[in-house]
């Protein structure tokens, strides 16, 4: 669309939480991520008190409110922990936020440009749907820990040692039925992006129930973002189930790409982390369906590894159980050997699994 800017990836992913010390604690010592910057009272902050997360180049921004009011407590009264905001770098903020608004998009935050002694940022943030924004970060040439404003975390180092995430590889929306759609064309006619890929209730679905998704990306496809909306099923979808329980769309998860998926999920798995079941069954005659792998096949199934192929190459993945109280937030795994999809052939295996956690919890 003849863009002069350019998204050179996910900045980081502003994740409200009720205790931002406890949530951050069990970031360092599960996922092996080290506090890498601080913002709080003691930096000048008085609404709230913030914690950045760093493994590889994933920033995991934590905030918790610091009083009864303002817009974090309004978002947790109604969600609960869960993402407030996926940030996108660019090398020019003004005109991405200008170009978005000028095609549709709803202004939160004007570019204001922010500036300390290690150089200047250019955040500016308009609105997704719903509570989720996207903020435009420029923060070409900064030095500092993390933004203007964030210091050193003043906290010993917890971290129980990097488990191999590098990049956030892709960020999910869930929608009510009939708004995934009308949101993709959103990010296509706001953002320029491309519908890259995409499922329907014809490639996936179980027993009791379905989804639709489409996968949108930027020109240079390192900002992938799935669309998902539930499908009429006989029972309600995981889709619908997160619905009700977000209270609106949302960002259902965060998928974290690792170069060796056995040494990651082995780590996650001593570290106490809970994964979805995935049944013995699913392990039989998987080289028949999914070609000669690397990895050994008891190893994966040791693991519960999930593995898909495209014309590419294939991909081995796993997703977490919520990670917090309520039915709504998890994280995805995933190693990418030459497949750029996203695991269609195990969607299936992947909604009967999520099924059984939902029948157990009443919510099928």
């Amino acid at each position: 669309m003849g863009e002069t800017y350019k998204l050179t990836g996910i900045h980081h992913v502003h994740y409200y939480v009720g205790n931002v010390k406890q949530a951050a604690y069990y970031y360092q010592k599960a996922w092996g991520f080290t506090a890498h910057a601080y913002q709080g009272l003691e930096t000048g902050e008085r609404r709230h008190t913030s914690i950045v997360l760093a493994q590889g180049k994933i920033r995991l921004l934590l905030t918790s409110p610091l009083g009864p009011d303002g817009p974090v407590n309004e978002f947790l009264n109604r969600h609960g922990d869960g993402v407030r905001d996926v940030a996108f770098g660019t090398d020019d903020a003004r005109m991405a936020f200008e170009s978005a608004v000028a095609r549709g998009a709803e202004a939160i935050a004007e570019p204001e440009e922010n500036s300390d002694e290690h150089g200047r940022v250019v955040l500016a943030t308009i609105r997704a749907y719903d509570n989720v924004r996207h903020t435009f970060v420029q923060d070409d040439g900064y030095s500092g820990r993390f933004l203007p404003g964030f210091v050193e975390y003043p906290g010993p180092d917890l971290s129980s040692g990097s488990i191999g995430l590098e990049i956030v590889d892709h960020v999910v929306h869930n929608m009510s039925n009939g708004k995934m759609e009308p949101q993709v064309q959103f990010y296509q006619d706001v953002l320029g992006m491309k519908r890259f890929w995409t499922v329907d209730d014809k490639d996936v679905a179980t027993e009791y129930s379905s989804l639709r998704s489409i996968v949108v990306a930027n020109n240079n496809e390192v900002v992938k973002m799935p669309v998902n909306e539930p499908a009429e099923g006989l029972k309600k979808s995981q889709i619908q189930e997160f619905i009700d329980f977000n209270i609106d769309a949302g960002v259902q998860h965060i998928a974290m790409l690792t170069g060796d998926i056995i040494a990651t999920i082995s780590r996650l798995r001593e570290n106490g982390i809970d994964f979805l079941e995935v049944p013995d069954t699913y392990y039989e005659d998987l080289t028949e369906r999914v070609g000669v792998l690397d990895e050994d096949i008891e190893t994966l199934r040791k693991l519960r590894i999930l593995v898909d192929r495209d014309e590419d190459g294939y991909l081995l993945q796993l997703f977490t159980q919520p990670i917090q109280g309520r039915p709504t937030f998890f994280f995805e795994v995933i190693q990418r050997k030459g497949s750029r999809s996203f695991g269609k052939g195990n969607f299936r295996a992947l909604f009967e699994a999520i099924e059984l956690e939902q029948a157990a919890r009443g919510n099928l």
